[in-house]
């Protein structure tokens, strides 16, 4: 297959096997090292089409930036979210074996870092320019089993939920990949970069880190925390089981029946009162035994007690 060869019209001829892989962990714990050399040994050992998005190539120079200085800004929440569209637009063509659309509103230098992304990985073609509206997949993204690998710190829980929604949105499988590495290695590491994060920053992030945690939670259950580095055989087989395992078993999609939800409600409300009626005519039952036992025959107070009984009961289910 010749590079930048691309598909341009319809849909593949079976549903193409995808999966979205979480890559979490602290900063300089070796993610992008990790995620360059595993996607070189599944192209080569298996066949596959692997594409790495790594949040610090794509995200806006400013906002890496300001991440640097401080903790990390709204802005940065927003930006994930609008990556996470990107990926969206990315799914669909690549489901749809069609071409990809941009989104009506984006930021344009990150639109135009994420088409790179794509293009350097031979994902969509290298004909296709940032200003287009549509860009064709490469025969790769659309014949082969797709790892898309998103590699950034994902160090609160909740981040890597939104992962897993958009793979469950689209029936994709879903994986997640914890680096395990020593805070004082990725201290050491981080200082010999080029523009190191502020020591501090890494000490926050260690202590707000949220392990994958698959006992806890079921959307967890594809996770596997690796050594950094990791090169022992039993890691490699351990990491291609759960590869394998998460492409085979896709996220099932289950759409929300508003309507029968409500017809369940209404089921249960409906049973709720019936039961209620039943206990409150054993208890009217009861006092009106206990009332008649203890007052002689032809007793006012029996008879209003009988009326104020019935009364009660109209009112209450009226």
């Amino acid at each position: 297959m010749k590079m930048g060869e691309d598909v341009r019209g319809a849909h593949s001829e079976r549903p193409q096997k995808l999966v979205l892989c979480v890559l979490c962990g602290l900063p300089a714990a070796g993610k992008s090292t990790f995620a360059r050399a595993l996607r070189h040994w599944l192209q080569q050992e298996l066949g596959w089409a692997v594409g790495v998005v790594a949040y610090d190539d794509v995200m806006p120079e400013a906002v890496l930036e300001k991440a640097s200085a401080s903790p990390l800004p709204s802005q940065w929440k927003l930006f994930r979210q609008e990556l996470l569209k990107f990926l969206e637009h990315f799914l669909l063509a690549v489901i749809n074996g069609c071409q990809m659309s941009a989104p009506p509103s984006k930021t344009e230098a990150m639109w135009k870092d994420f088409i790179t992304c794509l293009k350097d990985q031979d994902l969509i073609s290298s004909a296709a320019v940032e200003a287009q509206a549509l860009y064709p997949l490469t025969k790769t993204a659309v014949s082969r089993p797709l790892l898309l690998i998103l590699d950034d710190n994902f160090y609160y829980q909740s981040m890597r939920y939104e992962v897993y929604q958009l793979a469950r949105k689209y029936s994709s499988g879903f994986c997640q990949l914890f680096l395990d590495c020593a805070l004082e290695t990725c201290l050491q590491r981080n200082a010999q970069r080029p523009r190191p994060l502020p020591a501090e920053t890494i000490h926050q992030m260690g202590n707000k880190i949220e392990k994958p945690n698959p006992e806890k939670n079921a959307w967890e259950h594809h996770s596997l925390a690796v050594q950094s580095p990791a090169c022992a055989s039993e890691a490699r087989l351990k990491l291609t089981d759960l590869l394998i395992t998460a492409l085979e078993n896709p996220i099932k999609h289950v759409e929300e029946n508003l309507e029968q939800k409500e017809t369940d409600r209404l089921i249960g409300s409906t049973n709720i009162l019936h039961q209620a009626d039943q206990t409150l005519r054993r208890i009217v039952s009861q006092t009106m035994k206990e009332a008649k036992d203890s007052s002689p025959p032809g007793s006012p107070v029996l008879g209003t007690l009988q009326a104020r009984t019935l009364e009660w009961v109209a009112i209450s289910f009226s």
